[in-house]
């Protein structure tokens, strides 16, 4: 059965289902596929329910840290009925059903099955093909990446999904990969009880910010008692039918359960871009400012290579529909896209780091101070790691990149966010009334050693 509809959004993922929303509601024909659930990742196993699981093993963690504020030795008490409550509870408020019905309310299409691209503007789904006056946008996502480890695909391991699944914290779990992902769930886990153990090929935690980070953060999992293996190559996985072990080389690590988080990668070849002229091995769709990437189609998301992050799903999905609708409007830029790891301290950071500011031949200066100098971190104390690092391009005077790590880094990153995004003068926030005793009024120190590091302190 062929039909024509405007617009065909394959992926109905948080980018999806608000682009495919905002399009029906402007008055077109859309059509939406999903193969899985309508909202896709995030509010199912990414970064909802993780952040609920989060905040529980954060509170668990301050409640611990209690009498150490008063003076005396750590005490774990067990929290693990509160935490398995928690838990239970975290995607329990999301249904398939509603998110399904507000598309539908909203006047789309909504087509259960797995979508092809046959041609330019057109999709097929089974036996329906879809034929298009306007185009389709891919909004697939992407899929856990699992390295070619000689026995790993013998055996049951983890994926996030698997482990935010989880009804039980199992005795003892070791990560493949120290990214954000990999990291944020070592730490709940752990909290939660589990002996854990991260192992990395990067030499360090995180390897996409700054080394800083990487090693405050590792020394904060060490102290809370996780074992962390930077550096190293794993040459073989088995499991016996209730261990796992994990060899590498020198060591092995064995442990109840193997979590798997090297990363995503986007399957061009199952939606058939090459029936478009388009390579089904790239890494990703590439996209101009207005998010169109061939005839008649256009990307957003994930697939993009932008950023696996929602907010930029969401903001690509607002440029996408103005340049299908025809609306003027800003382009994309991304020199501004922050990120945020939710580790304790939570790690937020934007724009480049300095090594990548160098690699772009940018003519860099840093400034960094430490949270438990300032007033806030000195009056938190229990929990208070944390530092900010700002990177400036000399020549212009404007910040590139900055991170902010700490309680709160996330929130405190805002600030950081606008002036990269602005390009707001370094001369200029130096000027700028830092509220105290904030975590953000640390911006004000780090800014400080920058006009020292330039002489003009």
């Amino acid at each position: 059965m062929v039909q024509e509809v405007d617009v065909v959004v394959i992926g109905l993922g948080v980018g999806g289902e608000d682009l495919a929303g905002k399009l029906a509601e402007s008055g077109l024909e859309v059509v939406g596929v999903e193969r899985q659930l309508v909202g896709g990742e995030c509010p199912y196993w990414g970064c909802v329910p993780s952040k609920m699981m989060i905040r529980a093993a954060d509170l668990l963690a301050e409640g611990r840290r209690i009498p150490g504020m008063a003076g005396q030795s750590r005490v774990t008490p067990d929290y693990s009925p509160v935490a398995a409550r928690i838990r239970d509870e975290a995607t329990d408020d999301w249904d398939d059903t509603v998110a399904a019905d507000r598309l539908v309310d909203k006047g789309a299409t909504l087509v259960r099955g797995v979508a092809r691209l046959t041609g330019p503007g057109e999709v097929t789904v089974g036996d329906q093909v879809f034929t298009t006056r306007r185009g389709v946008v891919v909004a697939a996502g992407t899929t856990p990446s699992i390295p070619p480890v000689d026995g790993l695909a013998d055996t049951p391991y983890w994926t996030n999904r698997d482990a935010i699944e989880a009804k039980e914290p199992p005795g003892s779990l070791i990560v493949l990969g120290g990214g954000a992902i990999g990291a944020e769930l070592a730490q709940v886990f752990a909290r939660f009880g589990s002996q854990v153990s991260i192992v990395d090929l990067a030499d360090q935690l995180v390897p996409m910010e700054e080394p800083e980070v990487g090693e405050l953060l590792e020394k904060v999992l060490t102290d809370e008692g996780l074992t962390i293996r930077t550096g190293v190559t794993v040459s073989r996985v088995s499991h016996d039918g209730s261990v796992f072990t994990v060899d590498l080389g020198d060591e092995r690590l064995t442990a109840e359960q193997l979590l798997v988080a090297t990363g995503r990668r986007v399957d061009l070849g199952s939606l058939g871009v090459d029936s478009i002229g388009l390579d089904p091995q790239a890494p990703s769709l590439e996209v101009d400012e207005h998010m169109r990437a061939g005839e008649k189609l256009w990307a957003i998301g994930d697939v993009t290579g932008k950023g696996a992050f929602t907010h930029v799903a969401m903001y690509q999905s607002a440029i996408a529909a103005r340049s299908i609708l025809g609306e003027d409007g800003p382009p994309a830029q991304y020199r501004a896209t922050p990120r945020v790891t939710f580790t304790d301290p939570e790690i937020g950071a934007v724009g480049l780091t300095e090594a990548q500011a160098r690699e772009k031949g940018v003519r860099v200066r840093t400034g960094t101070t430490q949270i438990p100098s300032s007033a806030r971190g000195w009056i938190h104390k229990a929990g208070n790691e944390g530092l900010v690092k700002l990177v400036e391009d000399v020549d212009r005077g404007v910040l590139v990149g900055a991170t902010s790590v700490g309680p709160n880094g996330g929130e405190v990153l805002g600030a950081l966010a606008v002036a990269v995004h602005a390009e707001v003068g370094t001369d200029q926030l130096a000027q700028m009334m830092y509220a105290y005793p904030t975590f953000h009024r640390a911006i004000e120190d780090a800014l400080r050693d920058l006009r020292e590091q330039s002489g003009d302190g």
